[in-house]
């Protein structure tokens, strides 16, 4: 809030956010909703102490800040958000997770789909082929966060839906996924994190990816 309340109207073109819609994690110091043999295994992820859901005012920052935005678990939010829609199909089968995550946006009026498989080691091939199960488990991407988006999703997002130029804004970073995403294709991205664990681990997996070699 301290860096959005700074930021001159429309400073950027596009915001694309995550941010938490529950709180919890940070005073039980597990993920999940009950001590077991899931929710021990998510301990390897480390707990924020600033673990704090956005209120009416963060929406209006944004909205100010940004000239249009997608903000994923938009459904657990009371604001009232434009009629846009984008659906992100887990394809996860028979997982007790979420079979999809939904995002709103003010990008347009209907609603869009994008399919990619993510549950576990279960990954999606690529954006083009989601449903499809990447084979070579050695090019899945690596959790280092418990609400961790692939990096497919925010190139699908900014492919399909930002144009060459455009500014991004992220306003809760976590693993970086979208800051490789716009290293890859080019993008003007700010991002913000709160939290130096996930801030450490997210420059390390930026700047890793950084180094990889690229046909651009």
């Amino acid at each position: 809030m301290n860096v959005l309340r700074e930021l001159t109207t429309h400073s950027f073109d596009l915001a694309i956010v995550d941010p938490p819609y529950f709180s919890g994690p940070e005073r039980r110091r597990f993920y999940g909703n009950a001590i077991s043999t899931t929710s021990i295994q998510r301990r390897d992820y480390p707990v924020s102490e600033k673990w704090k859901v956005p209120d009416e005012e963060y929406f209006k920052e944004l909205e100010r800040v940004a000239r249009y935005f997608i903000v994923w678990g938009c459904n657990y939010y009371i604001h009232q958000f434009p009629p846009g829609r984008i659906i992100w199909d887990k394809c996860n089968g028979n997982s007790s997770f979420s079979d999809c995550e939904i995002a709103a946006t003010n990008l347009f009026d209907s609603v869009r789909l994008f399919p990619f498989m993510w549950n576990g080691m279960l990954q999606g091939k690529n954006i083009y082929e989601g449903r499809i199960m990447q084979g070579n488990k050695k090019k899945n991407e690596v959790r280092i966060h418990p609400t961790q988006k692939p990096v497919a999703l925010y190139e699908w997002l900014l492919k399909t839906y930002a144009k060459k130029g455009w500014k991004i804004l992220d306003t809760h970073l976590g693993s970086g996924s979208i800051a490789i995403a716009c290293h890859y294709l080019g993008f003007h991205l700010m991002g913000i994190e709160i939290d130096k664990q996930y801030y450490e681990g997210a420059r390390k997996r930026i700047l890793d990816h950084q180094r990889i070699p690229t046909l651009f």
